[in-house]
């Protein structure tokens, strides 16, 4: 049984499934923009490294590359006013999600939530799904210079709760999550259902994976 200090969350792909509102607006700014729609199976590739590189995405039609500045300086604010207005319309917690959380707190363990969302999302989102008590910190995109992969964030959840980073557990979905906790030297367990651009998550090599955060309970011990 694992026996970390801490543990920490991500929040989009691993806690919420938020494509279906990140779908609507995507495809309501492009139709805004005067360009086809791309649908939920699209965006649900292109999701987990902000909004910014979300926008960019949609308007080229692939992961990788940048689009016109000017393009990108039109569709930016279309997006942000779209989501801010739709942050948890569609979007729902995955199974077991309440669970897991609740064993956590239970158990004893200090928790936070690091997401590369921006901030004006993620406390909105996490409120509104009902599940922002449980976290003693949450770090989102801009909270520092630097995100996911970078080890900052996870680092100064550390700092913040006075746990050292190899007593530390990320619960993430994503090989931007697994990156940024094997550069922080954190523990790092990962969800089978999450947003990694369609590969398989097991190819990023976490200690674990798993299908419902509920089943944390069968790998974690109570803090002692």
């Amino acid at each position: 049984m694992l026996q970390p200090k801490m543990v920490l969350c991500d929040l989009d792909g691993t806690l919420v499934d938020s494509v279906p509102d990140l779908t609507f607006c995507v495809d309501a700014m492009m139709e805004q923009l005067g360009r086809p729609a791309w649908g939920e199976a699209a965006v649900r590739t292109w999701v987990g490294n902000g909004v910014e590189r979300l926008v960019c995405r949609a308007l080229i039609g692939q992961l990788d590359g940048e689009p016109d500045p000017a393009d990108y300086a039109l569709a930016y604010p279309l997006f942000v006013a779209l989501y801010a207005a739709n942050t948890s319309t569609r979007s729902v917690l995955y199974p077991g999600v309440r669970e897991g959380l609740e064993f956590l707190r239970t158990a004893g363990y200090p928790l936070g939530c690091v997401t590369n969302k921006a901030a004006q999302f993620t406390e909105p989102l996490l409120q509104q799904v009902g599940i922002r008590d449980y976290f003693g910190l949450v770090v989102s995109g801009d909270s520092l210079p630097r995100k996911k992969p970078d080890p900052m964030p996870l680092l100064h959840a550390a700092r913040h709760f006075g746990v050292a980073p190899t007593d530390a557990l990320m619960i993430g979905d994503s090989g931007t999550d697994v990156k940024a906790a094997r550069a922080a030297g954190f523990g790092i367990i990962c969800m089978s259902y999450g947003y990694n651009h369609g590969v398989d998550i097991r190819e990023a090599q976490p200690d674990a994976v798993i299908d419902s955060l509920d089943e944390l309970r069968g790998l974690v011990a109570a803090q002692a």
